[in-house]
């Protein structure tokens, strides 16, 4: 119990310690945009599949 309630001490410091030492919240950064770019959407990459398709397991008794 020693231990935890030291380390429990110890992390709310340094917790405080960091919140402390944040910038105070100002007016928000403007936000980026990503660039317009249309997406090719008619030729999709294709994809290749391995293995059985999945099955759910619907009784267990029987595999």
């Amino acid at each position: 119990m020693f231990l935890l309630a030291t380390v429990t001490l110890c992390c709310g410091a340094l917790a405080g310690a960091v919140a402390l030492l944040e910038p105070a919240p100002g007016p928000a950064p403007a936000r980026q945009m990503a660039e317009r770019a249309a997406i090719d959407v008619t030729a999709p990459t294709p994809v290749r599949v391995v293995g059985a398709p999945f099955e759910p397991n619907l009784n267990p008794r029987e595999r």
